[in-house]
């Protein structure tokens, strides 16, 4: 079968009818801001897959891109069949695939560097529910890809624009995986002994994290480490609480000095400190941060909007002569500004790091940052992840919470908050009982009162979904006070549901 032959996308079956078995079927709001994320069977089939593919080769040759792709999946029971779909328009549209099997998202990126492939095509619904499946796409390393690209490919895809060629081929990389853990393993063990539970929520991770660190000397206490596609404990996604508390709980029954928490297909890692404390990623950030930033003179940082206020007054981070730029949330964002400011790390509240050389080679891996972590600990044989987590200035902060909004009205509600909260702004009003500061409108509203507490409001790139974050530096009440005008504006729309957790 050639590109030629494909037929057009519809985005209007439903499964168990016959067209479902005939036709390609995409629903459009999948191709989100740099990611793509749909239900399956529910709002893609596997010809909707094929697509994708015939879609992706086209982009890159339109581009100018050799069009050479690696291509993985993570642990679900859906994910290989999907990839294979994915890789039978691949070829259609004349790629050249490679594919690593089973894999972590930075499995396949370094797959990128270490086949010299331009392309990455990895099939992962990263941290989402059961039932959802996706793809992480790029095509120039180490960058994924961001709103202009996924549009151009909604667009090839959706309009049925292929172009046809000949000469697809495919080859099966059986060793990457190895050669995945020896890269991170080719250095020197820690200096000091580190106990630590190593969580991956019966997630991919699973498979890769508890040996690399295991080599790298750590003495491993695993948790949810066998593979299940049913998650039959929680998500494996680091930024759940209840993820999080099982972790700690973890960590306090066997005296580990610190809880690594791997998301699902291994681009993240949440942390619990030795006392059992969750600590947010963010958090963690500002101590590897000021770390890294004893070591590097003048490092640049980028973090994400949802972060902590710390990366800018934390008086560490500013006798160190650090800087940081806040920008959009979002893996892609972040690795893709990081990259071009010539930032040492950016840092995602959500988790994902991106480590730019000499640290790293620009992409999100969470198990490089577990041994950034453990690094740090190793430079502080003194000091334990509690102790190094008090040193931080104090801020009361909340998880990130989201109210259900739909795909087709998400960015349209956003809009109309933010023109809700800057016309308050304008005016000179108050917020929770104080002036507004500054407004932060680079994605979504971060809004700034006059004594640091902030609160954001923004559209989640990858769910149907907002996304709500606040934090106070001076108290608690603070930070409940911004959060309870925020959520009371937010109860006036009926687009906007339940929230999947709320402090």
């Amino acid at each position: 079968m050639t590109a030629a032959a494909f037929p057009k996308p519809r985005t209007d079956l439903k499964p168990n009818t016959a067209e479902f078995e005939r036709l390609p079927y995409v629903k459009p709001t999948g191709f989100r801001e740099y990611d793509a994320r749909w239900l399956f069977p529910q709002e893609i089939n596997l010809m909707g897959m094929q697509a994708l593919g015939i879609g992706l080769a086209t982009l890159m040759r339109e581009r100018g891109v050799p069009v050479r792709i690696v291509t993985g999946h993570d642990y679900r029971s859906y994910s290989s069949s999907i990839k294979y779909a994915l890789i039978s328009g691949m070829l259609a549209g004349g790629a050249e695939v490679h594919d690593i099997g089973l894999a972590l998202s930075p499995m396949a990126y370094f797959g990128q560097f270490a086949l010299e492939v331009e392309g990455v095509a990895m099939v992962t619904a990263s941290h989402n529910d059961n039932g959802w499946t996706g793809i992480k796409l790029g095509m120039a390393r180490p960058l994924t890809f961001g709103p202009e690209d996924m549009s151009e490919l909604k667009a090839i895809v959706l309009e049925g624009r292929f172009a046809p060629h000949e000469g697809g081929t495919y080859r099966f990389h059986g060793d990457i995986a190895a050669r995945y853990i020896a890269d991170l393993t080719d250095r020197e063990p820690f200096t000091r002994k580190i106990k630590a539970v190593v969580a991956c929520g019966n997630g991919t991770a699973g498979v890769f994290a508890p040996e690399v660190l295991a080599k790298l000397g750590v003495d491993v206490i695993p948790l949810n480490t066998d593979l299940d596609y049913n998650f039959p404990n929680h998500n494996p996604n680091p930024e759940s609480l209840k993820m999080l508390h099982a972790v700690s709980n973890a960590v306090r029954l066997s005296g580990a000095d610190v809880g690594l928490a791997f998301d699902g297909d291994g681009d993240r890692c949440g942390v619990v400190d030795n006392e059992g404390t969750e600590i947010f990623a963010d958090k963690v950030g500002v101590m590897l941060a000021r770390d890294i930033s004893g070591l590097h003179k003048d490092a640049k940082f980028v973090v994400d909007v949802k972060s902590t206020g710390l990366f800018t007054t934390d008086p560490v981070l500013v006798k160190n002569g650090a800087h940081t730029a806040y920008w959009k949330t979002g893996h892609s964002y972040i690795k893709r500004y990081s990259h071009q400011t010539g930032a040492l790390v950016g840092f995602e509240k959500s988790g994902h790091y991106f480590f730019n050389p000499p640290l790293g080679r620009g992409y999100d891996d969470g198990i490089v940052s577990g041994v950034a972590i453990c690094d740090m600990l190793s430079r502080n044989p003194g000091k334990t992840m509690a102790e190094l987590h008090r040193e931080l200035p104090k801020t009361w902060q909340s998880p990130t919470m989201s109210p259900h909004c739909d795909d087709e009205k998400k960015y349209e509600v956003v809009d109309r908050v933010i023109a809700h909260f800057k016309a308050i702004a304008d005016k000179g009003g108050e917020i929770a009982g104080q002036k507004i500061r500054d407004v932060i409108t680079v994605n979504g509203i971060r809004l700034v009162l006059e004594d640091g507490t902030w609160g954001l409001v923004r559209a989640s790139s990858n769910k149907p979904e907002l996304v709500v974050v606040v934090e106070s530096p001076t108290s608690e009440a603070n930070m409940r006070a911004i959060f309870a005008e925020i959520d009371q504006h937010l109860a006036t729309y009926p687009e906007i549901g339940e929230y999947n957790q709320k402090i």
